[in-house]
């Protein structure tokens, strides 16, 4: 754990546990040492001196064993100085008092797994990890969670908690690694297992297209979607996904057989938005604006929450001077997809033809924000050897 992270969660669970009074004592010396080590440890803490903090919290612990501090900090303390097996007596027993610590009872099932006791880790992080509230702890007890079930094979379970923490936080950087790592996982388990139960099924010939498309084998992956149609054409999704490929492809022969496997699609499914979508956008590129019109309409009104379908609706009704129904569309994209640079541009213009100026030049300023963003995405991904999942030059998209 990094130092400075681990002083903020320190200051967190110390300064959260709330104060009790010490018992009473008959002795004058005896309520005079407490006291004593009880001001020395705060002071200590406050002096950021954990190391010293712990003897004075031992002492504590010592004279008065069912004081919640001290039996609280004291283990706190040995968990960041990284004695986990020195921590576990002193935070159980803080539990054992109060069984609604769940902070407390989340660096106990951290304790536990790094010592070994991954039985006892499991129950509590389970228990406490739905309570906990304070970002970092809560991602470090699921980090350890996700940890123990992929260690295990439960990679279902894994998976949850993944989606809980990417919930509550999802641009942190651990978190999406760990999500990368284990949705890698429960894919590569969910391949073996299809190649075993089925190796000749259309679906494994579309799993087959799938990784070769991610490596860029475009040839390859046509050629097991086209495997897999043979065996059945009518499996949900097949149609588009070859449509895609196709569509995408250097060859013009190739982007000719797009528009019957989309067509395909719709007759396997007439639900088809995104197929609907594509037919719209081989209609605009032909300069069919009615066309266009009819497909854009369609996919809005099966999927009114496609940013992309508002924007190509709306750029097909530009493109036919009705500005009035357009701006609403490109309002509703924006909207829908704040990081669309082809949405912001699209009603830059609009507002520019409109005579909104300044409105423009908010949107426009947009626009170039986020087609540098873009940009940027795009080199990582030549960098990395990948082909995104969608390829698109918004500037030259937003002037169609």
């Amino acid at each position: 754990m990094r130092t400075k992270d681990a002083t903020r969660l320190l200051a967190a669970i110390l300064f959260s546990l709330g104060s009790l009074p010490c018992l009473s004592q008959s002795e004058t010396s005896r309520q005079q040492q407490i006291e004593s080590h009880s001001h020395q440890a705060q002071e200590l803490l406050r002096e950021s001196r954990p190391d010293l903090a712990i003897p004075e919290f031992r002492a504590l612990v010592a004279l008065d064993p069912n004081n919640i501090d001290a039996r609280g900090n004291l283990g706190v303390l040995l968990f960041f100085q990284g004695d986990y097996a020195g921590a576990i007596p002193q935070l159980r027993a803080t539990l054992k008092l109060r069984p609604t610590l769940w902070k407390i009872q989340g660096l106990l099932g951290m304790a536990e797994r790094r010592t070994g006791s991954t039985q006892n880790a499991i129950a509590d992080l389970e228990k406490s990890f739905p309570k906990l509230r304070e970002q970092k702890i809560q991602i470090d007890a699921g980090m350890e969670l996700i940890q123990i079930y992929s260690d295990a094979g439960d990679l279902d379970k894994a998976a949850a908690t993944v989606t809980v923490l990417r919930n509550s936080y999802p641009t942190d950087a651990e978190v999406l690694y760990d999500s990368y790592r284990v949705y890698s996982d429960l894919a590569g388990e969910s391949m073996l297992s299809l190649s075993l139960v089925a190796p000749q099924s259309a679906r494994m010939h579309q799993l087959m297209a799938h990784e070769m498309a991610k490596q860029a084998d475009d040839v390859g992956a046509i050629r097991s979607y086209r495997e897999a149609l043979k065996l059945d054409p009518k499996t949900p999704g097949l149609h588009f996904e070859l449509a895609e490929m196709l569509n995408a492809s250097s060859s013009a022969a190739e982007q000719e057989q797009a528009e019957a496997e989309y067509q395909a699609a719709l007759a396997v499914n007439p639900f088809d938005e995104r197929a609907e979508f594509r037919l719209g956008d081989i209609a605009s590129r032909r300069g069919n604006a009615q066309d266009a019109y009819a497909h854009y309409s369609r996919a809005v009104q099966l999927q009114p929450n496609d940013a992309e379908a508002n924007l190509s609706l709306a750029k097909t009704l530009m493109q036919m001077n009705q500005l009035e129904k357009a701006q609403p569309l490109l309002e509703r994209a924006v909207q829908l997809d704040p990081t669309s640079a082809a949405a912001h541009f699209s009603l830059g213009t609009l507002y520019r033809q409109t005579g909104r100026t300044e409105d423009a030049k908010k949107e426009l300023a947009e626009y170039q924000k986020y087609k540098d963003m873009k940009e940027k995405l795009l080199e990582l991904y030549h960098e990395m050897h990948l082909k995104p999942a969608k390829q698109e030059s918004d500037a030259a998209d937003a002037r169609k």
